[in-house]
């Protein structure tokens, strides 16, 4: 089964997690600017994805560039992986393709531990998206299990590109911040996902 066939209850049934909803876990760090190429980019994109309005294009237009600020942010000692294979235990349908990866290390051939943040995207709902991210989450927590490097959390974020919503994997509880951050501006959203890749 791929990550995107999860719901959340199914995920949570499966993988005997609790959820805790609603509590603001991310710290108040101040904005950061974006980089006028990041400005740019996004003054060109963001219109364009918004009326083609399919999950490829907000992927592409918005989320990838937004991605990669963040990379550029920490002078290269992340990756960040787009489309790529993840999969971790077949036999528990931790499998598939995601959309988004961030991973620790600034090999960017292939994903090496650790992986910390996980984006799933979707158009419109992002209600829909919270299981595939909640098991693509623990997935990165197996996947750094197996490598033997403890990774105390696991940072996750769906998305519409004009909307990000973000969760958190600690053992086996799952925190959702039920709070939508828009962007524009993309200033809060960067400095929350330069926080959590670091």
């Amino acid at each position: 089964m791929a990550y995107s066939r999860f719901t959340l209850s199914k995920v949570v049934e499966n993988f005997q997690l609790t959820i805790i909803e609603g509590d603001r876990f991310l710290p108040d760090v101040p904005p950061i600017s974006p980089s006028a190429l990041l400005t740019d980019t996004l003054k060109e994109t963001v219109p364009w994805a918004i009326a083609v309005s399919s999950e490829k294009a907000r992927s592409e237009g918005i989320i990838n560039p937004v991605l990669l600020e963040v990379r550029r942010r920490l002078r290269g000692k992340i990756s960040v992986f787009s489309g790529e294979e993840f999969t971790v235990q077949p036999e528990v349908d931790l499998t598939g393709d995601v959309d988004f990866l961030i991973s620790r290390s600034p090999e960017q051939l292939f994903i090496k531990v650790p992986a910390v943040v996980l984006v799933a995207t979707k158009t419109q709902d992002l209600k829909q998206a919270l299981g595939e991210c909640v098991a693509e989450m623990v997935a990165a927590q197996r996947f750094n299990e197996q490598k033997r490097l403890s990774i105390s959390t696991i940072y996750g974020v769906v998305t519409s590109g004009t909307v990000w919503r973000f969760l958190k994997l600690e053992q086996q509880v799952i925190t959702i911040d039920l709070t939508n951050y828009s962007l524009p501006p993309v200033e809060q959203v960067l400095s929350f996902l330069v926080w959590m890749a670091y």
